[in-house]
Parts: C-alpha cells; sequence; structure tokens
C-alpha cells in the first residue's frame, strides 16, 4: 500500500472546494493524499453535510481556545496537510510558523492583485469589477504569516466580461480556476512531502 498524505480541509461555509477536493480523489486527480478529516468554525457550514455523505470525520471548533484545540484535533487524526478551502478565521502566528509549508490556500484572483486583509469571497470580485480587469482568476499558495504573502504554488486566468456581476465573475473563477487548480496543487504538495520523507 502506497503512503497517502493525511489532510485536514478547513472550511467555513458552503464547501464547494472541498466537492471539488472530494470528487478529485475519486477520479484519482488526487492519488497521493486522503482527504482524514473536515474541521469547521462554523457549525451550520453545508460543508459539513459534504463530509458526511462522503463518511469523511468532521470536528467543530469555536473561537474559544481555537489553536490549542486546532493543533490538538490535528494531532490527534495524525495530519500531514491542511487546506484551507473558504475558511475565513484568520491562522494565529504561531500556528502557521508551526505548520510551515503545510497549508495550502486557495484565493479568488491573480495574487498580488485584490489579495490580503479584507479581500475574501464575493469582495474580491467586486474590487476587480469596479478597478475594471480584463483578466482575472484564482491562485494557490502557501500560507505565512502575512495574508495571501505565501509562495505561489498555482495560477489559472479567467477572463471577465462586460455584462459581468460580482456574483457571475466568481461562479466562473470557481469553475474554470479554483476547482481545477485546488486538487492539482495538493496532489503537487503531497507528491513533495512523500518525495521528501523518502529521502529522509
Amino acid at each position: 500500500m502506497n503512503k497517502k498524505v493525511r489532510i485536514a480541509v478547513l472550511v467555513s461555509g458552503g464547501g464547494t472546494n472541498l466537492q471539488a477536493l472530494i470528487d478529485a480523489q475519486k477520479k484519482e486527480i488526487l492519488k497521493s493524499g486522503k482527504i482524514e478529516l473536515v474541521i469547521s468554525n462554523n457549525s451550520n457550514a453545508f460543508a459539513l453535510k459534504r463530509a458526511e455523505e462522503n463518511n469523511i470525520p468532521f470536528e467543530i471548533i469555536d473561537k474559544k481556545n481555537f489553536e490549542e484545540r486546532l493543533k490538538e484535533i490535528l494531532q490527534s487524526h495524525k495530519i500531514e496537510l491542511i487546506v484551507l478551502a473558504g475558511f475565513t478565521a484568520v491562522l494565529p502566528d504561531n500556528f502557521v510558523k508551526y505548520y510551515d509549508k503545510r497549508i495550502i490556500n486557495i484565493h479568488p484572483s491573480l495574487i498580488p492583485s485584490f489579495c490580503g486583509k479584507g479581500f475574501y469571497g464575493i469582495k474580491v470580485h467586486q474590487a476587480a469589477l469596479k478597478k475594471g480587469v480584463k483578466i482575472t482568476g484564482a491562485t494557490t499558495h502557501f500560507v505565512n504569516e502575512i495574508i495571501d504573502g505565501g509562495e505561489i504554488i498555482m495560477q489559472k486566468a479567467v477572463e471577465v466580461y462586460e455584462d459581468d456581476t460580482a456574483e457571475k465573475l466568481q461562479k466562473r473563477v470557481m469553475e474554470f480556476a479554483e476547482w481545477i487548480i485546488l486538487p492539482k496543487s495538493v496532489e503537487k504538495v503531497c507528491e513533495d512531502i512523500i518525495e521528501k520523507i523518502k529521502i529522509k
């Protein structure tokens, strides 16, 4: 049995990116890692239903003792890679340093455009339309202490149309960028982790 990297996906809302990862796992696009756990800071997140339907264990954590509890859960499940898929809480600096190059985030723009503090969800697409950009997209990156400041893993561009609303643009970026590069990025990082373990 080949080694698979144990993955935890952190979610706060609908879980469309979680679904993209689950689908990629079924199609073996994601084959070097396995989603072992879903964690949410929102007990009403629809993403938890997606986890349940796919027999993936899930945990709900609140703001109280957030960092300690999160670390505890991850360690008890022997998690090796953390994927932020629409997770709205900012992870503490100490936590990020502890899991250096082991946390991936997906951001709905081509970083360094429309990123950093205050840029998340639909706000990113509203800002892109306001600026009048002709090309936008999505970026996967490692998480460090700077919001959206970590090393870029992959990017994919998406065209902006003249009649776009923020909602239309958000849907296109998800479908033609986020759902494609997130599974590929997770697979790439899992491959790298396995390679490093072999070298050791």
